[in-house]
């Protein structure tokens, strides 16, 4: 009795050894369902750029107002006749000053 029940053991440990550690086992299985996981993340993050991408190939093909926003921003066009202040925010400050005559002078100071 003891024999069969040691045969009968041996017979599962022996069917279980490729479902565990052989060419198609449940450890190979999980790993390729990471590795698909994993590439499926990647494609939805890429067909979202694509998405992006499209968007603004079309809104390139159709409209004028993206390709002037782009001269403006990359570019740092302008129109003809139009003015363009930029404002630089800078670490010295012009301080009036009056003087005994009331005359008013400007000292550049920088901040302490």
């Amino acid at each position: 009795m003891k024999l069969l029940a040691l045969f009968f053991i041996a017979l599962i440990a022996l069917l279980q050894y490729p479902l565990w550690y052989g060419k198609g086992s449940w450890l190979r299985v999980w790993e390729l369902d990471k590795q698909v996981n994993a590439a499926r993340q990647t494609n939805h993050e890429l067909q979202n750029r694509n998405t992006i991408l499209e968007a603004e190939v079309n809104d390139l093909k159709q409209g004028l107002d993206a390709i002037e926003e782009r001269a403006r921003s990359e570019l740092g066009m302008i129109k003809q006749d139009e003015m363009f202040f930029q404002i630089s925010k800078s670490k010295r400050h012009n301080k009036p000053h009056v003087d005994a005559d009331n005359n008013i002078e400007h000292i550049e100071t920088s901040p302490d």
